[in-house]
């Protein structure tokens, strides 16, 4: 009787609520590995980034008030030489006479006139930037590495074709010259100034260097792409971490 009853306890005793059961695993029993949610690397750029791009944005306002370039011209017959600024709208003289003096020596070995308001380029660069300052301070804001690697992105591009531009430009001055009105003539020769640099044409020295302008641009490209190397370095690490 002892031994029913003991048998009936048992197996009352698995189905009790804490009870246990033969099919419950034995303590010390490996347990299943318990898989943790993985976290998602944010998107978020740090704010390290934010600022350098905010200042970028703000230093590209610059040239709208400093030259972007400058061409110099020295000659024995001009030892004070002959200025020419290039701005992001205009194209005028370091002095006041300069840039028509420019235009009569040009004349004289049948280059074109330099007249901006013929320069179409000079007519929608100051939108092209204006729309990057606007949108740079937007990605600033949004805070996304996405947005920061867009608009670096774009500046890059902008400030790329705009070099090529400008070298185009002065190729077509310096090549296409109107040898049938030009008073020097000088078989194979061409006029083309440095890009950047200095360069001697007949006994004129010819020297191209950015301005002011042109050296806060750089700047703000040299910010620009520290962020999204900054921004890129952050994601790399958060990634090497999960």
């Amino acid at each position: 009787m002892m031994s029913g009853r003991s048998e009936v306890a048992v197996a009352n005793l698995s189905s009790v609520p804490g009870g246990r059961s033969d099919n419950a695993p034995l303590a010390g029993a490996d347990a299943a590995p318990v898989t943790r949610p993985v976290e998602a690397v944010s998107t978020r750029a740090p704010g390290r980034s934010r600022v350098m791009v905010l200042l970028a944005a703000v230093l590209l306002c610059g040239v709208f008030f400093l030259p972007l370039w400058n061409v110099r011209l020295t000659a024995p017959q001009y030892p004070e030489g002959l200025g020419m600024h290039i701005r992001i709208n205009t194209v005028e003289g370091a002095t006041e006479n300069d840039l028509n003096n420019i235009n009569n020596l040009n004349h004289y070995i049948g280059m074109k006139r330099i007249e901006p308001e013929s320069i179409p380029e000079l007519r929608y660069m100051p939108w092209i930037v204006a729309a990057l300052v606007v949108t740079g301070i937007g990605a600033a804001a949004i805070g996304k590495r996405k947005a920061l690697y867009g608009w670096t992105g774009g500046l890059l591009v902008v400030a790329l074709v705009g070099l090529i531009d400008f070298w185009k430009w002065e190729y077509d001055y310096g090549h296409h010259l109107d040898n049938e009105h030009a008073v020097l003539k000088i078989p194979g020769m061409t006029y083309q100034p440095p890009l950047i640099g200095a360069k001697q044409l007949l006994n004129f020295r010819a020297t191209s260097w950015p301005a002011w302008g042109g050296i806060l641009a750089g700047i703000a490209i040299a910010l620009a792409v520290a962020a999204v190397l900054l921004a890129w370095r952050q994601r790399k690490l958060a990634l090497a971490q999960r």
